[in-house]
């Protein structure tokens, strides 16, 4: 949900209304955002309003902190938290009841022990904030050849400066465990400040950063998704998808999530189609199962000593051969329970461009023989005497 000041501009791309390019006070312009449905609802007399304030960092990253000053806080506040050591700068992206309702969606007690909020940030602590957020990408570039120069088979994905400045949090990934201590001094006597290595996973990697997926959408998990179920082939196998992992894998170089979207469709829609593994016996032959329709109830057979030719049958009709089948008795043919297909209308297209004809530039390009013959008489006088 986007606020309605949002909409950009036809030049450069920029937001006409509130100009905040994605940090608006509203924070619907961010990725993972929570509308506060409850904002314009008064307490119930004598209930004091919830303490804990959710925070947001960069890339989306969110924690829950406890307003023990009783600071008068709305979403889009920039707040100087705690943090260790020294205190870190974050957004307030959710405050009031429904910030309970987040802390249990997240496994974590309402009641139970947060670090505090120690006041809302000045100037001066938004221009050190700043100053860190803009030596990040640099830092990244000389702390990823470090480690190539380490020959360690990691990858430094993101950098995020605390708020203060005193500590820099490294995020890598890794396909096995990596020993890092010779890299942590070469950090910390590179950028001379507190060093934090900390591994996530390529699907966290790829919503941390973000990025547009295969579908040219913002990929879910950096947008709205936020549990990540493990995804298997056999997802795309009950879907009937070709198994192919270019096309399968997603920007992490997993399985795309969304193939789960529509999975449990698909499972009560196979609850009564017969198997890919289906044998069908008659008089003819056994006949096997090359392909079935999910949602139109279609089965392709084959016999066996004739694969190349199939039949189309419902799945009402394999069913009451494969009951035959149970008795131990055998159909005719399987051309007796066929669909009756409608004829196919052969389509005629024309050149209404006016062009040439596609298949214009497979015909072989005709030689020109007079142009030929001029470039042999060329090369026999090749010392004619020029005219004075």
């Amino acid at each position: 949900m986007a606020c309605t000041n949002c909409s950009t501009g036809a030049k450069d791309g920029t937001p006409k209304g509130c100009k905040n390019n994605g940090t608006c006070g509203t924070d619907s312009c961010n990725k993972l955002t929570v509308f506060d449905w409850l904002s314009n609802m008064a307490l119930p007399g004598g209930q004091e309003p919830f303490n804990a304030v959710e925070i947001r960092f960069k890339n989306g990253r969110k924690e829950f902190f406890r307003n023990t000053e009783k600071l008068t806080l709305s979403i889009g506040d920039v707040v100087a938290t705690e943090a260790s050591p020294g205190h870190d700068i974050g957004i307030v992206s959710l405050t009031g009841e429904l910030v309970k309702v987040q802390m249990k969606k997240k496994g974590e007690n309402p009641d139970g022990d947060l670090a505090k909020i120690y006041r809302k940030a000045t100037q001066k602590d938004i221009d050190i904030w700043s100053d860190c957020r803009e030596k990040e990408e640099k830092i990244k570039v000389k702390a990823r050849e470090i480690a190539i120069n380490l020959k360690l088979e990691m990858k430094i994905s993101d950098i995020e400066y605390q708020g203060d400045g005193s500590k820099a949090t490294f995020y890598y990934t890794a396909n096995d465990r990596v020993d890092f201590r010779q890299l942590i001094k070469e950090f910390a006597r590179e950028f001379s400040i507190r060093i934090e290595m900390k591994q996530v996973g390529f699907r966290q990697e790829a919503s941390r950063l973000g990025g547009i997926g295969s579908c040219g959408r913002e990929l879910c998990c950096s947008t709205w998704l936020t549990d990540f179920r493990s995804v298997n082939t056999s997802a795309a196998r009950y879907q009937q998808l070709s198994l192919n992992p270019q096309k399968l894998a997603g920007q992490c170089g997993k399985l795309k999530c969304c193939l789960n979207y529509e999975l449990d469709t698909y499972l009560d829609a196979l609850k009564h189609i017969p198997d890919m593994d289906t044998k069908l016996y008659t008089e003819k032959g056994d006949a096997f199962c090359q392909k079935i329709d999910i949602f139109k109830e279609l089965m392709w057979f084959s016999y066996a000593n004739n694969s190349a030719h199939w039949h189309v049958l419902p799945v009402a009709q394999v069913q009451e051969i494969l009951k035959i089948n149970k008795k131990k008795e055998r159909v005719s043919s399987l051309e007796e329970f066929v669909v009756e297909t409608a004829p196919q209308i052969e389509k005629t297209y024309q050149n209404v461009v006016g062009q040439d004809s596609l298949t214009r530039f497979d015909q072989p390009v005709k030689k020109n023989k007079n142009n030929n013959k001029r470039k042999k008489n060329f090369k026999k006088k090749p010392n004619e005497p020029k005219k004075k």
